[in-house]
Protein backbone atom coordinates (compact mmCIF):
# COMPACT_ATOMS: atom_id res chain seq x y z
CA UNK A 1 0.00 0.00 0.00
CA UNK A 2 0.98 3.60 -1.26
CA UNK A 3 1.93 5.65 1.67
CA UNK A 4 1.14 8.70 -0.36
CA UNK A 5 -2.13 10.15 -0.94
CA UNK A 6 -3.47 9.75 -4.51
CA UNK A 7 -6.32 11.86 -4.02
CA UNK A 8 -4.89 14.56 -1.66
CA UNK A 9 -5.59 17.78 -2.72
CA UNK A 10 -3.18 21.22 -1.47
CA UNK A 11 -3.91 25.36 -2.19
CA UNK A 12 -1.18 27.04 -3.58
CA UNK A 13 -0.42 28.74 -0.43
CA UNK A 14 0.09 25.63 1.42
CA UNK A 15 2.21 24.35 -1.28
CA UNK A 16 3.97 27.47 -1.28
CA UNK A 17 5.61 27.19 2.12
CA UNK A 18 5.68 23.74 1.99
CA UNK A 19 8.25 23.96 -0.73
CA UNK A 20 9.57 27.55 0.57
CA UNK A 21 8.32 29.36 -2.54
CA UNK A 22 6.48 32.44 -3.15
CA UNK A 23 3.34 31.73 -4.97
CA UNK A 24 4.09 33.89 -7.70
CA UNK A 25 6.50 31.35 -8.76
CA UNK A 26 3.86 28.39 -8.36
CA UNK A 27 1.75 30.52 -11.08
CA UNK A 28 4.65 31.45 -13.34
CA UNK A 29 5.20 27.66 -13.54
CA UNK A 30 2.23 27.20 -14.45
CA UNK A 31 1.83 30.21 -16.88
CA UNK A 32 4.95 28.34 -18.53
CA UNK A 33 3.14 25.15 -18.90
CA UNK A 34 5.46 23.36 -15.74
CA UNK A 35 2.61 22.55 -13.71
CA UNK A 36 -0.98 21.73 -14.55
CA UNK A 37 -2.92 21.94 -10.94
CA UNK A 38 -6.58 21.61 -11.31
CA UNK A 39 -9.01 23.96 -10.52
CA UNK A 40 -11.89 23.86 -7.78
CA UNK A 41 -15.22 24.90 -8.35
CA UNK A 42 -14.33 28.53 -7.38
CA UNK A 43 -11.14 28.51 -10.15
CA UNK A 44 -9.00 27.97 -7.35
CA UNK A 45 -5.92 26.32 -7.79
CA UNK A 46 -6.02 22.82 -6.01
CA UNK A 47 -2.00 21.05 -6.08
CA UNK A 48 -1.88 17.30 -5.52
CA UNK A 49 0.82 14.73 -4.78
CA UNK A 50 1.91 14.60 -8.38
CA UNK A 51 2.23 18.66 -8.55
CA UNK A 52 3.61 18.89 -5.80
CA UNK A 53 6.91 16.45 -6.88
CA UNK A 54 6.79 17.76 -9.91
CA UNK A 55 7.00 21.79 -8.44
CA UNK A 56 10.00 19.99 -6.65
CA UNK A 57 11.41 19.02 -9.33
CA UNK A 58 11.14 22.06 -11.21
CA UNK A 59 12.54 23.72 -8.17
CA UNK A 60 15.94 21.79 -8.03
CA UNK A 61 16.44 21.61 -11.65
CA UNK A 62 16.29 25.75 -11.51
CA UNK A 63 17.75 26.12 -8.04
CA UNK A 64 19.88 23.61 -7.61
CA UNK A 65 21.24 23.10 -11.10
CA UNK A 66 20.97 26.03 -12.69
CA UNK A 67 18.84 25.61 -15.21
CA UNK A 68 16.74 27.85 -17.01
CA UNK A 69 12.80 27.15 -17.44
CA UNK A 70 13.40 26.32 -21.09
CA UNK A 71 15.94 23.60 -20.41
CA UNK A 72 13.42 22.24 -17.68
CA UNK A 73 10.67 22.19 -19.98
CA UNK A 74 12.46 19.83 -22.44
CA UNK A 75 13.37 17.98 -19.44
CA UNK A 76 10.26 17.21 -18.36
CA UNK A 77 8.74 16.37 -21.96
CA UNK A 78 12.14 14.05 -21.96
CA UNK A 79 10.86 12.09 -18.69
CA UNK A 80 7.20 12.01 -19.93
CA UNK A 81 8.47 10.55 -23.44
CA UNK A 82 10.61 7.55 -21.58
CA UNK A 83 7.90 6.73 -19.20
CA UNK A 84 5.46 6.33 -21.98
CA UNK A 85 8.28 4.49 -23.90
CA UNK A 86 8.66 1.99 -20.42
CA UNK A 87 5.23 2.03 -20.70
CA UNK A 88 5.08 0.30 -24.18
CA UNK A 89 7.92 -1.65 -23.08
CA UNK A 90 6.44 -3.31 -20.18
CA UNK A 91 3.51 -4.34 -22.04
CA UNK A 92 6.11 -5.59 -24.91
CA UNK A 93 7.48 -7.45 -22.64
CA UNK A 94 4.20 -8.87 -21.37
CA UNK A 95 3.65 -10.65 -24.53
CA UNK A 96 6.69 -12.82 -24.20
CA UNK A 97 6.76 -16.34 -22.33
CA UNK A 98 7.88 -16.12 -18.92
CA UNK A 99 11.11 -17.60 -19.44
CA UNK A 100 12.33 -15.29 -22.54
CA UNK A 101 10.85 -12.21 -20.61
CA UNK A 102 12.88 -13.14 -17.55
CA UNK A 103 16.07 -13.85 -19.66
CA UNK A 104 15.88 -10.45 -21.66
CA UNK A 105 14.92 -8.52 -18.66
CA UNK A 106 18.11 -10.23 -17.01
CA UNK A 107 19.92 -9.03 -19.95
CA UNK A 108 19.09 -5.78 -20.07
CA UNK A 109 19.63 -4.87 -16.04
CA UNK A 110 23.32 -6.21 -16.72
CA UNK A 111 23.43 -3.26 -19.26
CA UNK A 112 24.22 0.01 -17.75
CA UNK A 113 24.62 2.26 -19.90
CA UNK A 114 22.37 3.45 -22.89
CA UNK A 115 24.80 2.47 -25.39
CA UNK A 116 27.00 -0.48 -24.39
CA UNK A 117 30.47 0.02 -23.67
CA UNK A 118 33.05 -2.79 -24.23
CA UNK A 119 35.43 -2.61 -20.98
CA UNK A 120 38.72 -1.27 -22.27
CA UNK A 121 42.36 -2.25 -20.72
CA UNK A 122 43.65 0.37 -18.54
CA UNK A 123 47.36 1.28 -18.80
CA UNK A 124 48.90 3.45 -15.92
CA UNK A 125 51.28 5.79 -16.97
CA UNK A 126 53.21 8.02 -14.99
CA UNK A 127 53.86 11.18 -16.28
CA UNK A 128 57.15 13.24 -15.07
CA UNK A 129 56.18 17.08 -14.83
CA UNK A 130 59.55 19.51 -15.67
CA UNK A 131 60.40 21.38 -12.57
CA UNK A 132 60.54 25.22 -12.97
CA UNK A 133 63.94 26.46 -13.69
CA UNK A 134 65.19 28.55 -10.63
CA UNK A 135 65.69 31.79 -11.34
CA UNK A 136 69.21 33.43 -11.45
CA UNK A 137 70.50 34.92 -8.39
CA UNK A 138 72.04 38.37 -8.36
CA UNK A 139 74.79 38.91 -5.61
CA UNK A 140 74.38 42.71 -4.35
CA UNK A 141 71.66 43.69 -6.52
CA UNK A 142 70.12 46.91 -5.44
CA UNK A 143 66.84 48.65 -7.19
CA UNK A 144 67.69 50.95 -9.70
CA UNK A 145 65.82 54.41 -8.92
CA UNK A 146 64.45 56.10 -11.91
CA UNK A 147 66.75 58.79 -13.45
CA UNK A 148 65.64 62.37 -14.44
Amino acid sequence: MSTEREDAAYLIGYVARMLGVHPQTLRIYEREGLLRPRRSERNTRVYSEVDVRRAELVLTLTRDLGINLAGVEVILRLRERIERIQGDLERFFASFPDEARSALRRRLQDEKALVPVTPRRVINVQVERPRKPAAPKRKNAKPERGKR
